[in-house]
């Protein structure tokens, strides 16, 4: 499970910015909690995904969710990809005066691990990597967040319960490069389960505000 620059650089500023969005407007005491908790909530998420992908053959790495267009034309497109979670994410809690957060940062790639599927099955050829592969790894980071929500609540911590929640309800949304998106994509079946246990846990967060 190998970590490269670029996704150090785009966990450290996802950990500062949904730490930003969930403490706003906190004295400085409690944002080294909440830089704990979003650790914590960030970890669970990317770590069950890259323990799926390597079982899988593959291999994902952190990055910024980017929008790279704002048109259908060819020529709408910006020249560099916009990290359009990060400045979302910014605009939404600076607005609302920290009332209302977007959570949906981070997104992923994903790749083959082509020497270890070639010395697995005697082969040394390209190893697809399906649709409904991926969506099975992004599915996995969503319910292992609703699961250590789980854990959680029993244990008494409400406050990662409620941002573990948040965090895969936000990531399940099917749009664009997000992880509900390639769940969806890859099996609506599986987007569908997924969506119905995150809203039942999301029914419980919000009664326990």
């Amino acid at each position: 499970m190998a970590i490269e620059k670029e996704e150090v650089t785009a966990l450290i500023v996802g950990l500062i910015v949904l730490t930003f969005a969930v403490r706003f407007l906190e004295p400085t005491q409690f944002l080294i909690t909440g830089v704990i908790i979003a650790a914590l909530v960030i970890g669970v998420n990317l770590i069950t995904k890259k323990l799926t992908a390597y079982a899988l053959d593959t291999q994902v790495s952190a990055r910024f969710w980017h929008v790279e267009r704002y048109g259908f034309a060819p020529h709408q497109h910006f020249r560099k990809p916009l990290p359009f979670g990060i400045i979302l994410s910014i605009l939404v809690s600076l607005l609302s005066l920290g009332k209302i957060f977007w959570l949906a940062i981070l997104t992923f790639e994903i790749k083959p691990q082509v020497y270890r599927a070639a010395k697995r099955h005697g082969l040394y050829s390209f190893t697809e990597v399906t649709e409904f592969h991926i969506g099975i790894i992004a599915a996995v980071g969503i319910l292992a967040n609703l699961f250590a929500a789980a854990i959680a609540y029993f244990l008494n911590f409400p406050e990662f319960s409620r941002l573990s929640i948040y965090y895969a309800c936000f990531n399940l949304l099917p749009f664009s490069e997000l992880d509900g998106n390639k769940i969806f994509f890859g099996s609506i079946i599986l987007w569908s389960f997924t969506a119905i246990l995150t809203l039942i846990a999301l029914g419980y967060a919000i009664a326990l505000v």
